[in-house]
Parts: C-alpha cells; structure tokens; sequence
C-alpha cells in the first residue's frame, strides 16, 4: 500500500477535527479559530459555518443522510449544523471544560463527547478525580443525554465500535474503559485496562504528568482495538517520546501487538484510520525526530508498509468509504501576528491510496 500527495489545501487557522463525505469530495474541518469550515476536497474552496464556538472547535461528526454536522469544542458545547444552510439549529451545553473528542456511532444515532482537567490529585501528583462525568453520549436526533460515564480525568479519545454497542473511551494515563451502551446497569465497564507505554512523568523541568491516548480506532471486524499516542520521556515539554501504538484484544484487554522497534522515530501521535478492508490501518501525527509522521501499518504482523513525512502537524485522518482516498487535517505551525492578523495556518492534504 503507497499513499501519493494529490491536493495541498490551506485554511486560516489549524484544524483540530475531521469529517469527510463517505466519496471524500467534501471535508468538514473545525478549526481553533472556532469556526467549521466545508471545503470542496478538489478545488480546495472552504466556506465557514455561520456559528463559531466560544473557543477552539475540537471535532465534528457528519450524520450519515449528510445533512447534519455536529461539533464539539473548548467551550464544552455541542453545535448541531444544517450542512445545506451552514446554520446552527440545536446547541447543547455537554460539558464545564473542554471536549477533547467527539465520536459517532456508525448508525448516526448517537455522539459520544470525552472532556476532562489534568488537575493533581495528591502528592505524587496522580489525577485528581473528576468532578463531572468526563464521557457523555447524546442522541444525535434529538439532542437528549443517553448516558453519562464516569472516567479518570482528562479522557482525550473515544470510539465507537462498528455495530455502534460498545463505546471505548481512554485518557492521560493509558487507561481505556469499554462499556457496553446495551446494557449499561450501573454504569460501570464491561472491559477495562491500563497500558504505561503512553504517559510520561517529568523528571526534568516540569514535575507532572503528560501523554496520554489521543486515537482510538476498532477493527473493522470488532475484533480489537487500536490506541495511539507517545511514550515516555524524561522531559515531557520536550514532546519527543516515542511514536506508539498498541492494538488489544478490547474483551479480555489483552495486548495483541504494538509498534516494532527501529520503524518509529518520536512525536505525538494523534489519530489512527484502519483502512475499510481491514488489512492495514494508519497513524499520524506530529514528528520531533524522524523520517516520517504518517505511516500504513500491516494488521496482519504490525510491520510498517509505507510512510510518508508530510511535515505539517496532523491531527485527524480519515479513510474514504471505498478505501481509494485519504484525507488528512492539521496544522502548519502556528505563525507570529503580522499587523494584528494571522497567516493562514491550517491543513488539508488529500492521498491517493494505492494498494
């Protein structure tokens, strides 16, 4: 599998979440300006929404009729779009703090909002506990609550499983939480478990904790679970801990396979994409040392298949429905203010996938 750069688009500002039309024509970006943007994947041609978040807009989910778009952002609100008008209709207060993630279930009938403050909890400075449910799911028809879950603070992924009865959640210290939404009970998990490769305690400079899982992906055949992030360093300012992924066998949390050594260089790795074939699947990121930031992995042994350095930050990747396009969302740095005005900063490159 080779992925070959076929279009370079610029927005004005970085992009922190990515839908995509199931044919990859259209791309709906949510940028730290606040504002979401639809672009034409082709020409490039972006045009915001008339609604901005109060803050960074984190992600945004399009419903599967395609006539909806939901977004989520540091404000801790919920927007629901109309794509055709670009104009908000429903706005929901999800969360007191940020929500780091939004999620769809693959009916499109309910949106998963993770949130969530690193704040010590003790003296060796473990997360204090939350003080609001730090993962919530809404019905994303009409708005209302569905459930609210209870987490280590701050969660910073979440995903839904194919048939849309599972949710995973995972947070700063490695620990990824599954719930059945069938039969929630009392709330508690059906699956729960913890890896220490994806956080890193400073012992330089800074005395805290820092990491975290930022991508959760299942398999297409709902067989596991993928998470990516960074391993540990001794300084966690410096951001060049090791490029990482885990996949687990999400029923009994049992490992099935990481990174090998020698095909990662370091960095934050921010998303993960299985192709729709379920042969391979994709992480990304932000690069600190290296050759690339973006790389095919074989699920059949984990080898690395094919990279890419695109040398912008990515934050999200998506895969087109018949597997042939990637879209993928970031930032360009963030440039100094010329005049009281930005340049524009934010990123959508699209890939031919030849496999």
């Amino acid at each position: 599998m080779k992925l070959t750069r076929t279009q370079d688009h610029t927005l004005p500002t970085g992009a922190l979440g990515l839908a995509i039309a199931p044919d990859g024509s259209r791309a709906f970006v949510a940028c730290a300006d606040g504002a979401i943007y639809e672009m034409d994947t082709a020409t490039g041609k972006a045009e915001p929404f008339d609604a901005k978040h109060a803050s960074y807009a984190s992600g945004c989910a399009l419903l599967p009729d395609g006539r909806t778009l939901i977004s989520a952002g540091y404000d801790g609100m919920l927007l629901w779009h109309d794509v055709e008008t670009r104009r908000c209709w429903r706005r929901v207060k999800a969360h007191n703090f940020w929500s780091w993630q939004i999620a769809l279930s693959p009916d499109g009938s309910r949106v998963a909002t993770v949130s969530g403050q690193y704040l010590p909890g003790a003296w060796k400075y473990e997360p204090a506990a939350e003080t609001e449910p730090s993962v919530k799911v809404y019905d994303a028809r009409n708005g209302e609550l569905v459930a609210a879950l209870g987490h280590t603070p701050p969660v910073l992924s979440c995903a839904f499983s194919p048939d849309g009865q599972h949710l995973a959640a995972a947070n700063m210290m490695g620990e990824v939480r599954v719930w059945n939404l069938q039969s929630l009970g009392d709330g508690q998990p059906s699956a729960q478990w913890t890896s220490p490769d994806f956080t890193s305690w400073g012992t330089t400079k800074t005395h805290h904790f820092c990491g975290g899982i930022y991508g959760l992906a299942f398999a297409p055949d709902a067989a596991s679970l993928l998470c990516c992030g960074m391993g540990p360093m001794n300084d966690p300012m410096a951001g060049n801990g090791k490029m990482t992924w885990q996949r687990w066998d999400w029923k009994t949390g049992k490992r099935i396979d990481q990174i090998k050594d020698g095909q990662h260089g370091s960095g934050l790795m921010e998303s993960v994409a299985w192709h729709p074939s379920g042969a391979h699947f994709l992480m990304a990121g932000r690069q600190a040392q290296g050759t690339w930031n973006a790389a095919i992995f074989s699920a059949a042994d984990g080898t690395l298949v094919h990279s890419v350095d695109t040398k912008k930050r990515i934050t999200h990747a998506r895969f087109t429905a018949d597997g042939n396009t990637l879209i993928i969302a970031g930032a360009n740095g963030q440039p100094p203010r010329k005049q009281g005005e930005w340049a524009a900063w934010g990123k959508v490159q699209i890939y031919r996938v030849e496999v």
